[in-house]
């Protein structure tokens, strides 16, 4: 009889698994049509076909500037942040994981009680009273909730999307380290060209305060023009303790995102080379691959996903939960009695748990996880707006600079060619110095104004990459694993979850 209703038992429960459903909606990712191709007004100027994004900083073939990108993420403290955090939410899928498992324990007790005789059971008390008994019991007790409705599924697919979307985000910090890394060091080697061009200026500027000395020593020109030279020099002067604070500046930003202290990389680069050149052809890929690339939109899809699950797991408390219980152990009143056969004690069960009437709050809970659903739906689609202004922006701002360069380019040779004709008439005597003053001024403006549009240029290529989401490929990148994972603790498992997106 007793093997009889075990069987049953056991039958009905498996009965319940087999038959389980799970309830809420299945999520279904939003279908947000991307443009055909940008608007034309973007591209002008670019090339079609697709883009380098997944190690863009090679185009500029620079060798220090691809090794401080590799670097910084060995380094970064923020991409190390990041990444401890897909470690957290790996670990949460797997304690959320085991849920779908059999949950066993060990408990022990020894205990000595006396009742009170003018107690509940007084009644029962012998005559000379009740006396103190002891008790010893050990044993093992285990439950295992049936997913009847998909409750602990839902938790689980919750789970695998909010650890993908933990993935996104390390991958969104990886972007930005890498763009920022180059724009830093873009701008050291803008400033340093700005430095030599104010050291240049200074030189041509002695020397025109020395040849209107000359001049005034020997009497073909007024004081005037000495001191007017020494005006425009010391002027020229003052602007190099600004740049040199702009390049201080910018090398302890890079050495920090390396995630070294300040000042560690001021000999590193203490030597002068050239801004990087942007590439002759520059490739942007076609709107639909930049959301598949870019990690922001990514997870905010994920979110989304997650957060869908939501409503599935309030929608099972409208059902009832099933759960398997049973104990095993040893019980008696004598610790040497403990390992007698006869202090075997057993039991199984079948709890049973229904929120029946809950005051309609499990509706509420219901439309509330609703609601947070369509917040994220409409951040998502928000999220795809904003990353196609952004490129659309990054790459018009590229374009319009190489074009502004082109031309502040034509203006230092013009400027260049005014300054050469203009000393020698002043040298002549046919002009007076006032033009050669204008002329030295103009050229350092345009001169500087050079060098930062030449900055600008790699900087605006550098975040229109940004932009695009280049820095990492889709296919094959995933954020490294501690060997520490196992299958038992759930992050094996969560980190191929997180790895498949």
């Amino acid at each position: 009889m007793k093997n009889t209703r075990l069987l049953f038992l056991t039958a009905f429960v498996g009965a319940l698994a087999l038959a389980g459903c799970t309830v809420g909606p299945d999520y279904v990712a939003p279908e947000t049509k991307a443009p055909d191709a940008w608007h034309t007004a973007a591209v002008e100027g670019l090339e079609d076909g697709e883009a380098t994004l997944q190690t863009w900083w090679n185009v500029f073939n620079d060798e220090k500037l691809t090794e401080l990108v590799l670097r910084s993420a060995e380094g970064n403290l923020d991409l190390r942040s990041a990444l401890w955090r897909v470690e957290e939410v790996r670990a949460l899928r797997g304690a959320v994981a085991s849920n779908r498992k059999p949950q066993v324990g060990f408990s022990a007790d020894a205990n000595r009680s006396l009742p009170s005789d003018n107690g509940a059971l007084g009644d029962f008390a012998p005559e000379e009273g009740f006396e103190a008994d002891n008790l010893f019991a050990a044993g093992f007790g285990a439950s295992w909730e049936i997913d009847v409705f998909g409750r602990i599924r839902r938790q689980v697919e919750a789970a695998d999307a909010a650890t993908d979307a933990s993935v996104e985000a390390y991958r969104d910090v990886l972007v930005s380290l890498y763009a920022e890394t180059a724009l830093a060091y873009v701008n050291v080697r803008a400033s340093q060209e700005r430095l030599r061009i104010a050291h240049t200026n200074v030189e041509t500027q002695e020397n025109t305060l020395q040849l209107t000395k000359d001049r005034f020593d020997s009497g073909l020109v007024s004081a005037l023009d000495v001191a007017q030279a020494e005006s425009n020099l010391a002027n020229t002067y003052s602007l190099i303790p600004v740049i040199e604070r702009d390049l201080n500046e910018a090398l302890n930003r890079l050495a920090v995102l390396l995630g070294e202290n300040p000042g560690a990389l001021h000999a590193e680069l203490a030597t002068e080379v050239p801004i990087p050149q942007e590439p002759e052809d520059v490739a942007t890929g076609l709107p639909a691959e930049l959301l598949r690339q870019r990690p922001d939109v990514r997870r905010a899809e994920r979110l989304l996903a997650s957060q869908t699950a939501q409503i599935g797991i309030a929608t099972a408390d409208l059902y009832p939960t099933f759960s398997l219980a049973g104990f095993l152990g040893l019980e008696a009143l004598n610790a040497g009695d403990l390992a007698s056969g006869d202090s075997v004690t057993w039991n199984i069960g079948l709890p049973i748990r229904w929120n029946i009437f809950a005051g309609g709050r499990i509706r509420s809970q219901i439309r509330a996880e609703e609601a947070r659903t369509n917040q994220l739906l409409a951040g998502y689609e928000q999220t795809v707006l904003d990353a196609l202004e952004e490129s659309e922006n990054a790459m018009v701002a590229y374009v319009k600079e190489v074009q502004r360069r082109e031309r502040l380019s034509q203006a230092v040779n013009a400027t260049q060619r005014s300054l050469d004709l203009v000393m020698t008439q002043y040298t002549a005597g046919l002009t007076d110095f006032q033009n050669v003053l204008d002329t030295q001024r103009t050229l350092l403006v345009r001169e500087d104004e050079l060098a930062v549009a030449e900055g600008l240029v790699v900087g605006n290529l550098v975040r229109l990459y940004r932009a695009l989401g280049g820095g990492w490929d889709p296919d094959t990148a995933r954020p490294p694993v501690p060997p520490a994972q196992t299958d038992e603790a759930g992050g094996a498992e969560a980190g191929s979850s997180a790895a498949a997106s």
